[in-house]
């Protein structure tokens, strides 16, 4: 690294507020014993050191109580999600009755399509995005063949102009109002995943529900990363995962939001489960169902308690921190820093597919044909430096606040320049 861009980055690592927080996670380490430089948090967040503790706190408790475990015990089993809802709720912007830790992304999508899904007369039409996530796209299809429709007909998919990477928020209003009197559902990304562009949440919901539409987010890279009002926004419905920026480990539980006009209306349609039912009564064993006048109505069965515990201490990192306020403004500073870098350095071979309206991420696009992108990532990998690659031509690299640092962003970039001079 020029002995300039080490100054500065040292002089910004020294001046963050937030560079003890990295002392919090492990650090995954190369062949030869060096931290690498590990910008893939978007894909797979890093473990913190207090998951292990929370985790085997409730080995602990199956081992010295068994089932009593249930309702003894410093956390026990039976409410435990209850301990992650407020805090969960703070991540995104949703009041505690709005917020519930349940299930996986897409699971919680079926949940959510199949209350607010409803189609009617001439509303019967779901919009996406063109480059949705694979999983969306397939939940909303097989939801439009679930009620006999067929996504040919009744899948409206909004895509980028010719050449356009991202699609503007006046195109989005523009599909909304041509299609207001056929929509009946619109679900986006709240950072979509391949650009890394972050969609307009307030302006988006604002229009929809003008028009009598329903508006969902899949939050999948948005949670942990951008600062989220949901219940501000008027949002209707929200999903997301927590392995990502949340940092609670591969294929960990997800969550969801459901605004508290439909949470407390029990009347409202949905696939129900035991452990959605009143709490009060649940255990009377009878088979009526009495929804939960909140999120928690929509649950199916008990969840997994170890990756609850990962999350909870994942949580915990985050309260530390102060929240997502400092989060963003130092996320930023060092993606803004990142993209000054990338530009200045690598202009010419080198793009920057990630507008101005982003979180951590920045989707980089080799221009130079004689150096490929999976050549780039390739070389990238060999050097202990963590990225990921998705189809057809991007590397997505994202620094992440609680543990990126100024200095892992500038030694990325001296690589990146030696990948180039050969």
């Amino acid at each position: 690294m020029s002995a300039s861009l080490i100054s500065q980055a040292r002089e910004l690592d020294a001046t963050d507020p937030l560079r003890a927080f990295r002392d919090q996670f492990y650090i995954p380490r190369t062949e030869d014993g060096q931290e690498q430089v590990y910008l893939v948090g978007n894909s797979l967040g890093l473990q913190p050191k207090l998951t292990a503790e929370y985790v085997v706190q409730e080995l602990e408790a199956w081992r010295t109580l068994g089932v009593r475990g249930h309702f003894s015990g410093a956390h026990p089993w039976m409410p435990y999600h209850e301990f992650l809802t407020e805090p969960m709720a703070r991540i995104v912007g949703g009041l505690p009755a709005e917020v519930v830790v349940m299930n996986s992304l897409t699971t919680n999508l079926h949940l959510m399509l199949a209350s607010f899904f409803r189609p009617r007369g001439r509303r019967t039409k779901i919009l996406i995005e063109s480059g949705a996530f694979p999983s969306d796209h397939i939940a909303v299809e097989s939801q439009l063949r679930w009620h006999g429709l067929t996504p040919q007909e009744h899948l409206l998919v909004g895509s980028p102009g010719p050449g356009a990477a991202c699609l503007s928020m006046d195109h989005w209003c523009e599909l909304i109002e041509r299609h207001r009197e056929e929509l009946a559902v619109i679900l986006l990304p709240g950072v979509q995943y391949y650009t890394g562009q972050v969609f307009d949440f307030a302006r988006l919901t604002k229009l929809a529900h003008e028009h009598g539409i329903i508006v969902g987010f899949d939050l999948a890279h948005a949670a942990g990363n951008l600062e989220l009002k949901l219940h501000e926004w008027d949002v209707d419905f929200a999903v997301w995962c927590t392995y990502k920026y949340l940092n609670s480990g591969p294929g960990s539980v997800g969550g969801c939001f459901v605004h508290q006009r439909h949470s407390s209306n029990t009347e409202l349609v949905r696939l129900a489960g035991w452990w959605g039912h009143d709490k009060t009564t649940r255990f009377l064993m009878r088979p009526e169902f009495n929804p939960i006048p909140t999120a928690e109505g929509w649950q199916l069965s008990n969840p997994p308690i170890l990756s609850l515990a990962a999350i909870r201490a994942s949580l915990e990192v985050f309260d530390r921190a102060g929240g997502m306020a400092p989060l963003v403004a130092k996320s930023r500073r060092l993606t803004g820093w990142f993209d000054m870098l990338v530009q200045a350095n690598l202009g010419d071979s080198l793009e920057i597919l990630t507008p101005a309206e982003r979180g951590c991420q920045l989707s980089l696009r080799s221009r130079d044909p004689r150096l490929p992108g999976k050549i780039v990532k390739q070389r990238l990998d060999a050097a202990g430096f963590e990225t990921d690659w998705r189809e057809p031509d991007v590397i997505r690299a994202a620094p992440v606040p609680l543990y990126n640092r100024f200095s892992d962003v500038a030694a990325f970039v001296e690589q990146l320049v030696r990948i180039r001079s050969g």
